[in-house]
């Protein structure tokens, strides 16, 4: 990790095709993506390298965030990169393995998910300016998300 780079890691208990299936879709990325008390609108979604992500984060006090992100590369199951555009610019990346059952001597027991979630920005200053907020945000994200996969069980 460099200056530069916010990282967020959370091990969730859903296999990685649950996991990779909740950033892909939009109607489930809908449903969790933002922080606490947020909503989001999307506009577009065209999950392909080249593609594009638009969408309005809806703020709890009413406020509207315009967001726009294109898709870099796509490793079905193991890697999302994206370049968010709009606002703070920066280069998104997932990363998601494999991260073992709950009781490794139950077999039946349901796989994990390691996400590893990387934000990095152009230069320390703007990091420095974001990272304030961002990782709680990240984290309060990662929640809703483990919330969203608990209900799909």
């Amino acid at each position: 990790m460099d200056e530069c780079d916010i990282v967020t890691t959370r091990v969730l208990d859903a296999p990685r095709e649950r996991v990779f299936r909740a950033f892909s879709d939009p109607a489930q990325l809908a449903r969790w993506w933002g922080p606490d008390g947020f909503t989001s609108t999307f506009q577009g979604f065209s999950f392909e390298p080249g593609g594009a992500w638009t969408f309005v984060m809806h703020g709890p006090d009413g406020t509207a965030y315009p967001n726009e992100s294109h898709f870099v590369e796509i490793v079905p199951l193991e890697r999302i990169v994206f370049d968010h555009v709009s606002g703070h610019a920066f280069r998104a990346t997932f990363v998601f393995t494999d991260a073992g059952n709950r009781d490794a001597k139950d077999r039946d027991a349901e796989d994990r998910t390691l996400l590893h979630w990387t934000m990095h920005f152009g230069n320390p200053a703007e990091c420095a300016k974001v990272a304030r907020f961002v990782a709680g945000a990240n984290e309060q994200n990662l929640d809703r998300l483990a919330a969203l996969l608990g209900q799909d069980a």
